[in-house]
């Protein structure tokens, strides 16, 4: 097997194929990254929920407080479980190379026309944000604990059809 015929995998290229220390270390490189992002975006919210505490009187303030505390560990569990879910539908129908890229460039695409539109909203759901953020990092957390994506099942499982394709014909020859 050539190195030409490993498809390319979004975000893992050829690694994927030997899962060797290159692999692993796109892998981590990845998270970091993201957990990185995630941190830096949660301490901006926790700035934004504190700006937001001393509009509240006293004794609601610590009500909302452990409210906040409770929808946001909920939050993280929910997204975790419904992250692991999609991951566990998308092993059973994993996508080939073609449509992993597909699907990232439209995953690229739909975030884009937010911009401005977003900041109303954003204002409204200020109070709720933590537990918004908190569902983020548990479905984030989901993703990259996996063992294996869905990609790279669709990846094998693609090379594998292509190679006793291959075989097929050879015989037939």
């Amino acid at each position: 097997m050539t190195p030409s015929d490993i498809p390319k995998l979004p975000g893992l290229g050829r690694t994927w194929y030997k899962r060797g220390a290159r692999y692993w270390l796109r892998r981590a490189s990845g998270a970091l990254l993201w957990f990185v992002i995630l941190a830096f975006m949660c301490f901006i919210v926790l700035g934004l929920y504190q700006s937001f505490r001393p509009h509240l009187p006293a004794p609601l303030r610590t009500v909302w407080d452990w409210t906040q505390a409770l929808a946001a560990c909920g939050a993280f569990v929910w997204g975790w479980v419904k992250q692991r879910r999609d991951i566990r539908e998308k092993m059973l129908n994993p996508p080939t190379p073609t449509q992993a890229w597909l699907d990232k460039r439209y995953a690229t695409q739909r975030g884009q026309g937010l911009g401005r539109a977003a900041v109303l909203p954003a204002l409204l759901v200020l109070p709720v944000v933590p537990a918004l953020f908190a569902w983020c990092v548990g479905t984030i957390a989901a993703v990259f604990s996996v063992r294996e994506y869905p990609s790279e099942v669709g990846a094998r499982r693609a090379l594998e059809h292509s190679r006793s394709l291959a075989g097929e014909q050879e015989r037939l020859r």
